[in-house]
């Protein structure tokens, strides 16, 4: 159990094309705070959370209704010793069709409890997927961190 990447998942009654495309939309659910681009292979985009946690991501996988795959490229999370912590992790969404339903498997490969940010990390990232992700996926509105100037 201790080198287990994390992971979480949520269930929708919309289509994996619905559940792919407000994946993509990452201001609408993870953070306004985002310059970049987040729909297409190869495109880059950067996140903020004021002086706390910035990273890169390079969408390195994009199947359409099927797989999303970002590579954190760099990363500063400055209430950990090693604020490099991310770099070289991977975020997956994996997109499946359960029934009528359609399953989003979250996962950030490498992010595991042997990580001094694991528990604030699993707790934001769960936070983030089980509610912001499932309300813009199934509402049309997340509920994002907000824009600050």
């Amino acid at each position: 159990m201790n080198n287990k990447d994390f992971t979480t998942s949520i269930l929708v009654d919309q289509s994996p094309k619905e559940a792919f495309d407000a994946i993509n939309n990452v201001i609408g659910w993870w953070t306004e705070n985002l310059d970049g681009g987040t729909h297409n292979l190869n495109d880059e985009f950067e996140v903020r959370f004021g002086d706390v946690h910035y990273s890169k991501q390079k969408l390195t996988e994009v199947i359409p209704g099927e797989k999303v795959v970002w590579l954190i490229t760099d990363s500063k999370l400055t209430f950990v010793k090693d604020q490099t912590e991310w770099t070289g992790t991977k975020i997956i969404f994996d997109i499946t069709r359960k029934g009528n339903q359609t399953e989003v498997r979250f996962t950030q490969q490498g992010l595991t409890p042997a990580f001094e940010c694991y528990g604030g990390c699993s707790n934001a990232w769960t936070d983030y997927v089980q509610n912001s992700l499932y309300s813009l996926i199934t509402t049309g509105t997340g509920k994002p961190s907000l824009k600050v100037s």
